[in-house]
């Protein structure tokens, strides 16, 4: 027993994932071996995943050449490439907006339970992954406020910390609300598909009727109990960058790959997450993480400016917050 105990631990350090969860994603992830079993490939599709793994959990190719005998690191890097383009591939499936009334009015309790905020659908916020400089013409549009490269990926959260949506396409200059702007959901909130439903999001987006601001100078109690909610639910996606990143820190530290690969290792690592969460995998702890890594999940967080409000969008807010959080 204590051997198997000791095994798993091992197991856990380096990959960052319970064995027993690993083997659970077997099934839903034989569609991804498919696509990475290369003809006359010497490794394995299960030893290439563990490849691709090691990676998220280090971001460092020279650490998974030590770790696997026989694999350069050049090897590993076109390994990490081809696993993280399949597991991406599996984003439909695994990486879906609320549908069907059971499941939004399921998505609704799930957040009222937070802070007895209604009808809310998910939360909105960006983070920044490191990169390298890309070189060329174009190197400067990876650049953000911070001064250094990056992708600036908006997700969606749920209130059990899933990732509901995922946009990791745009250099880190690109402003979140930009991101926002050119969404494809955007577009389905534009046109009425979830009904009265709410995003919440934080003052650098625009207020509208189905994306809901905090107010700015609260003056009513409605107001500052609107505000007060409004974090204590919106905070959820701030979470699950946290955890995003504590599960797979190459998120956090950065990678050294082509543009491309770093966009296929994070949408790779979002459905990993989503798996964890259906699987009831344990949340990766705050105790004993290097504050190194820390301080990289922190600096992945990039301000911007507050977001005008256009009140032609503030009936909504300010109807919630008169006839509802004043009654609370």
């Amino acid at each position: 027993m204590t051997g198997t105990v000791d095994l798993q631990c091992t197991f856990e350090v380096q990959y960052n994932f319970n064995e027993l969860c690993l083997y659970n994603f077997n099934s839903f992830l034989k569609f991804a071996y498919a696509l990475i079993i290369s003809r006359n490939h010497p490794t394995s599709p299960l030893q290439q995943l563990l490849i691709a793994l090691r990676f998220y959990a280090t971001g460092c190719f020279l650490i998974v050449a030590g770790d696997f005998g026989g694999v350069s690191t050049s090897t590993a890097c076109r390994i990490v490439k081809r696993v993280s383009s399949a597991i991406a591939n599996l984003k439909p499936q695994v990486i879906k907006f609320p549908e069907g009334a059971e499941e939004i009015e399921q998505v609704h309790r799930d957040f009222y339970e937070i802070a007895q905020f209604p009808k809310v659908i998910g939360t909105i916020d960006c983070t920044h992954v490191k990169i390298f400089s890309p070189g060329g013409d174009d190197a400067e549009i990876f650049r953000n406020r911070k001064g250094y490269f990056s992708i600036n990926v908006q997700t969606i959260s749920d209130a059990r910390l899933k990732v509901r949506d995922v946009v990791a396409r745009w250099p880190g200059s690109t402003h979140d609300t930009a991101i926002f702007h050119n969404s494809h959901r955007r577009a389905l909130f534009e046109i009425g598909q979830y009904g009265d439903a709410f995003l919440l999001g934080d003052s650098g987006y625009p207020l509208k009727n189905y994306l809901l601001t905090p107010f700015l100078n609260p003056r009513t109690n409605g107001e500052v109990t609107f505000n007060e909610r409004h974090v204590r639910t919106r905070s959820t996606v701030e979470r699950q960058y946290g955890v995003l990143k504590r599960r797979f820190p190459v998120l956090a530290v950065g990678m050294r790959v082509s543009v491309d690969t770093v966009m296929a290792v994070i949408v790779a690592c979002c459905v990993l997450h989503n798996m964890c969460v259906e699987n009831n995998e344990e949340l990766p702890p705050h105790e004993g993480v290097p504050a190194e890594l820390e301080l990289a999940i922190a600096n992945g967080q990039v301000p911007i400016n507050i977001h005008e409000v256009d009140n032609q969008y503030g009936n909504t807010r300010a109807f919630l917050a008169n006839n509802y959080f004043n009654n609370l």
